[in-house]
């Protein structure tokens, strides 16, 4: 049995192996990269957050429970975006070090 296979070198039998694998839905990642960085930045520039929270509203039903693994990118980025814009609202400010 050969180890050091090659991507090119699999079975037939092994790709849809690979294929069963579910994935992650592309839109609900950007959510999710997008909901931090309105939760980071969304107390200073509220338009982040209101942009992430139509943007993940909008391209939740997207996603697919037979070919992706879990709508929870959607949810946290959401959650994310919305503690930006009530930090926002409450006039809260903190301090981000990077």
């Amino acid at each position: 049995m050969n180890i050091n296979k090659s991507a090119g070198d699999m079975s037939v039998k092994e790709e849809q192996e690979l294929n069963k694998i579910k994935k992650q839905n592309p839109y609900g990642m950007i959510v999710l990269i997008m909901g931090l960085v309105s939760f980071l930045f969304g107390p200073r520039f509220v338009i982040i957050s209101v942009i992430t929270i139509i943007f993940g509203l909008l391209t939740i039903r997207t996603f697919d429970k037979k070919t992706e693994d879990n709508p929870w990118t959607f949810y946290i980025g959401l959650a994310l975006a919305s503690s930006g814009l009530y930090l926002f609202i409450k006039g809260y400010i903190h301090e981000v070090i990077i």
